[in-house]
């Protein structure tokens, strides 16, 4: 049996009340369909009460009134145990969204900067361990890389491209379980460039399903991936499944909607 995450060090979660703008949002792999702010409203709600209920401390930022897209965070800023990188989106109509992050995220860590004419998007960096693997994505470019290991070289880390293939982000295609375990559709991305992780697949009727987030010794899964989930469960993770549909509309999922300080350094390679 495998577990996730150790509950040992709860991080801080820093997530944005959804804009009465959301309707708006940036879609770029996915049609785009009517959105029910009120619905998105709710489900983010849940999403925060999951959070608060594994552990975290939840800051909450306002509602950003003409910025459709600023309830995922994520994609603002990248945090490590020494310091939090501020990104550049891909998309002009986010690049407003960075001053307000980086005040919530000042107080925790130094902060550094990703600056033109490199874009990066914070849904497009995974890390593990020392290592970040950066999507090659419409959002983020080869610039950006570079920038990560001027930055953070000196901290130990190593950044790569990742190609990934018929969706927004990187992390649409591939999540951390734990230390040693991958969440991972193959359609999406090469599992090759994974070595010495355990690759779990998605259910292939479930693509969308990649996208994970470990907390507190439990995973969180959006509820629309049920066959997913029953094969985690099977393999002994915890997992909390939080209904995200009206969010998925707008390219969004479990972890584009907080940035997790965690208190302890990484394990994992």
């Amino acid at each position: 049996m495998v577990s996730a995450v150790p509950a040992s060090a709860m991080p801080v979660a820093i997530t944005r009340e959804v804009s009465p703008r959301f309707d708006e949002c940036e879609r770029t792999c996915i049609a785009r369909v009517p959105i029910d702010v009120g619905i998105a409203r709710s489900q983010h709600g849940a999403y925060v009460r999951a959070l608060r209920a594994l552990g975290c401390e939840v800051i909450e930022l306002p509602a950003e009134p003409d910025l459709p897209d600023s309830v995922f965070v994520e994609d603002i800023a990248l945090v490590l145990p020494e310091a939090a990188v501020i990104t550049r989106p891909g998309a002009d109509s986010r690049k407003p969204e960075r001053d307000s992050v980086a005040s919530a995220l000042a107080p925790y860590r130094p902060l550094l900067h990703i600056v033109a004419p490199a874009r990066l998007d914070g849904g497009d960096v995974l890390v593990l361990g020392r290592m970040l693997y950066v999507g090659l994505s419409t959002r983020s470019g080869p610039a950006a890389i570079a920038q990560l290991n001027d930055l953070l070289g000196g901290f130990g880390y190593t950044a790569v491209g990742v190609e990934v293939r018929g969706c927004l982000h990187l992390k649409s295609a591939v999540t951390a379980l734990g230390d040693d375990a991958l969440l991972v559709n193959p359609d999406r991305v090469d599992v090759s460039r994974f070595e010495g992780f355990e690759c779990i697949e998605v259910d292939p009727a479930e693509p969308d399903a990649a996208n994970c987030l470990p907390v507190g010794g439990s995973v969180i899964c959006s509820a629309a991936y049920p066959r997913t989930r029953e094969k985690l469960e099977r393999l002994g993770y915890r997992v909390v499944a939080i209904a995200l549909d009206e969010l998925a509309k707008a390219e969004g999922a479990v972890t584009c909607c907080s940035l997790l300080i965690p208190g302890d350094p990484p394990g994992g390679k």
